[in-house]
């Protein structure tokens, strides 16, 4: 089955809260070889003006990532994970992600462009903290290969 064309503008309800933890910051910065000391040390972030360490700017895709996982399970999508490739990610901050954030995310279809006889899907997940503000709007362009599903 070929992607719905009609998933585009749906929205999907908002994800659990998700807790920001120091080690997760710390453990995904070395992953991306973030070495800065703002992302390892609390002191180092604190004397910039954080309460915590500051997560590197695609830490996000952890907590988009639970909105993802929301689209790839819509029985109607046509989007098989087996023929998904992750295309395309940009990020829009207000401000950065700090440990002891707890954030919420909500994801919308944005569109569908068809390239032979592939699609590429977009969605933005839009990133608010506990008091509702928005902290990050990441965006994702899948590609989704033809093939039987």
């Amino acid at each position: 089955m070929p992607v719905n064309p009609e998933i585009v503008g749906r929205e999907f309800p908002p994800t659990a809260p998700y807790l920001v933890g120091r080690e997760k910051v710390r453990e995904f910065a070395r992953a991306v070889f973030a070495d800065d000391p703002q992302h390892l040390d609390p002191a180092a972030a604190q004397a910039l003006g954080y309460a915590d360490v500051v997560a590197p700017p695609t830490f996000a895709m952890v907590v988009q990532d639970h909105t993802l996982q929301q689209l790839l399970a819509e029985p109607d999508s046509g989007i098989v994970l087996s023929r998904v490739l992750h295309a395309e990610q940009r990020f829009r901050y207000t401000r950065p992600i700090v440990a002891g954030d707890e954030l919420t995310a909500r994801l919308a279809v944005t569109g569908i462009r068809t390239l032979g006889g592939n699609a590429m899907v977009t969605s933005d997940a839009v990133i608010t903290d506990a008091a509702g503000e928005h902290v990050v709007t990441a965006t994702s362009v899948l590609l989704v290969g033809e093939g039987e599903s």
